[in-house]
């Protein structure tokens, strides 16, 4: 079983910081700011599969990490369900 290295902890921090970057591009563009944690999860786990070297499995659950780290587990989920209330 693999663990993850120090490199790719590095990897995942400095990820974090982008899909952050990404959520406030989105919020420009018009998207929903309820709906942006699916986004960062998304974008999480697609950034996790290609840039981390462990096993598939480590990598989407690394994804789903750091994707709730960059919008914020509590904050995100309840954007999420007041958004989907209001729809």
């Amino acid at each position: 079983m693999d663990f993850i290295t120090d490199y790719e902890m590095i990897i995942m921090s400095a990820v974090v910081g982008v899909i952050v970057g990404l959520s406030q591009i989105l919020k420009k563009f018009g998207i929903n700011p309820k709906f942006i944690p699916i986004f960062d999860l998304i974008f999480g786990i697609i950034a996790c599969v290609f840039l981390l070297n462990t096993e598939p499995v480590l990598r989407v659950f690394n994804g789903l990490i750091v994707g709730l780290s960059a919008s914020g587990l509590y904050s995100g989920t309840k954007n999420v369900k007041q958004g989907v209330r209001h729809e």
